[in-house]
């Protein structure tokens, strides 16, 4: 198939400009923090507690019944806010347990020599990088196994630019692409995406929002949403910047040398892909780097090998 522009709709610079617009910040929540560190407080006291009924039988005789007695109706009393739980429907982990212990039956027993392989060394075949939205788990869509991608998940999926500076997605490109020598990178985005939404709708004020400080690496995907798709809805828009963005972070992952430098040698491929979970389907392209035209001041990115999974 023949090489097709990556950004079809604008050029795109190597070296992005730091963009200075704030947005919208979503809506924060309240998880409940205080009751848990309510919890590990009183845990605290109760183990301080224990501790010295404990010296104190170990030194005085007749205290065991008494220690014995309190120990007892604090454990009682624990057992009883389990069951308060579990009654409410708190206990979680039940769940967990029941999915962790089917994992270690039908599959971790099931191929213990593959585990024991993986247990001294990895040699996956990819690194991905995905959005952290609970709906979108690659190893679910894309049936990878336990060694075969290295992965990395952020808000929005997106890949700093290598003059930004350290960030855990950088260096887990740097260990995969030059320890674990991956073959290929492969950068996932996917509809509905709130990153993207957050980025579609950010203003010019400033704004001191860590989401805000993050998705602004994709401003250029940004600008060229609003500009290619000015005349649709906002819903339109943001379907236009999810796919968009991918090739920013397509785009970004040329400023590091050590990944250039794979590609140039054929060491290395990079892929954007863009998961529709309101239809299931899925599209997969490949960065043509040898098609593309890379300069310092104005980069023209292609891609291949196209395809559309449904």
């Amino acid at each position: 198939m023949a090489a097709q522009p990556l950004y079809q709709d604008s050029l795109f610079r190597s070296s992005i400009a730091r963009p200075t617009n704030s947005y919208v910040g979503l809506a924060r929540s309240s998880i409940g923090i205080t009751s848990i560190y309510g919890s590990l407080k009183r845990s605290e006291k109760t183990s301080d507690k224990h501790l010295g009924l404990l010296v104190s039988v170990k030194n005085n005789q007749p205290l065991r019944v008494e220690a014995s007695r309190e120990m007892t109706q604090q454990i009682t009393s624990n057992k009883m806010e389990t069951v308060d739980e579990v009654e409410d429907g708190l206990d979680v982990f039940a769940d967990l347990k029941h999915r962790f212990l089917n994992f270690k039956k039908h599959k971790y027993l099931e191929n213990s020599e593959h585990f024991e392989v993986l247990a001294k060394a990895q040699a996956p075949k990819f690194m991905v990088i995905a959005c952290a939205d609970s709906r979108v788990c690659p190893s679910n869509i894309l049936g990878f196994q336990p060694g075969e991608a290295f992965m990395i998940r952020n808000v929005a999926n997106l890949v700093p630019p290598f003059e930004r500076g350290p960030s855990e997605t950088n260096a887990a490109l740097e260990f995969a692409v030059n320890s674990l020598e991956v073959k290929n990178i492969l950068v996932i985005g996917h509809s509905c995406c709130g990153g993207i939404q957050a980025l579609m709708s950010m203003q010019d004020e400033e704004d001191s929002s860590l989401i805000k400080k993050w998705v602004v690496i994709g401003k250029p995907a940004r600008l060229s949403a609003k500009a290619a798709a000015a005349h649709l809805c906002f819903d339109q828009q943001c379907r236009h910047c999810e796919k968009e963005s991918v090739n920013c972070s397509l785009a970004n992952l040329l400023t590091y040398p050590w990944i250039e430098e794979r590609l140039c040698k054929g060491f290395l491929s990079i892929h954007g892909g863009y998961y529709d979970f309101t239809n299931c389907t899925f599209e997969k392209w490949t960065l043509d780097y040898k098609g593309s035209t890379i300069k310092d001041k104005e980069s023209r990115y292609a891609v291949k090998d196209q395809a559309y999974w449904c």
